[in-house]
């Protein structure tokens, strides 16, 4: 058995094209934190809480039936299609910040999105089964391929890790998207001053920059995949 047959459980040549993703993700998840930090101590003029605000938008929208609930963790937010329910955090739920009113207009986004057949959500939402079979089966497909030689397994495996890599790619429009609109919203509904926008966007921004680095790692997974199975 030879290193490169054995490479995606040990170090080899290729784990080099992950390096980019890594370094990425880590400066993303960062900037997240400290620019979360820092406007979620400056507090939003309107004195809107950020489950206030999400409802406020809501309703303007035509969405009344859309609930809101409270979540437990850090940055858990987010918009349930199926049950039409907006979990807000608990750092944002009843937080009058301008990162809270900004985290919580992005759910408020998503349910727009929703409510509008927004392609991209849509087509998300049914990559999802596929995609969490794709990242679980990868591992043990690969291990059956690569340590037993077992060529059809790695085959498998790529093939069923391409539709979470799909998952991430159609996440990015859906994820500006939803920011875009929060924006838009909040400006335009005067739950932010114009003043206030900019603070929002920095902090919507920064959590973009989490998914750009997570499509870009899957990316680069999956072209040492290709790699690997080629040498194989």
């Amino acid at each position: 058995m030879d290193p490169v047959s054995t490479g995606f459980l040990f170090w080899d040549p290729t784990m080099i094209l992950l390096i980019p993703a890594i370094v990425l993700g880590i400066w993303a998840q960062a900037r997240v934190r400290s620019t979360y930090k820092k406007f979620s101590q400056i507090r939003a003029a309107s004195g809107m809480t950020g489950a206030q605000a999400a409802r406020y938008l809501l309703d303007r929208a035509g969405l009344s039936d859309v609930a809101i609930e409270p979540v437990a963790g850090n940055l858990t937010d987010h918009y349930d299609p199926r049950a039409k329910v907006l979990r807000l955090s608990e750092g944002v739920y009843g937080s009058p910040s301008l990162a809270a009113l900004g985290v919580a207009a992005h759910e408020a986004g998503h349910a727009l999105q929703d409510r509008d057949n927004y392609v991209p959500m849509t087509i998300r939402a049914k990559l999802v089964p596929v995609a969490n079979l794709g990242s679980g089966m990868l591992f043990p497909l690969l291990i059956g391929g690569f340590l037993f030689g077992i060529k059809p397994l790695i085959t498998i495996g790529i093939v069923l890790y391409s539709f979470a890599v799909l998952f991430h790619l159609v996440t990015l429009p859906v994820e500006f998207n939803a920011s875009s609109r929060a924006l838009g919203v909040l400006e335009s509904s005067g739950a932010l001053h114009p003043e206030e926008i900019g603070g929002a966007r920095s902090v919507l921004s920064a959590a973009a920059m989490t998914y750009v680095a997570a499509t870009l790692a899957s990316i680069l997974t999956l072209v040492r995949l290709f790699i690997l199975s080629r040498d194989e």
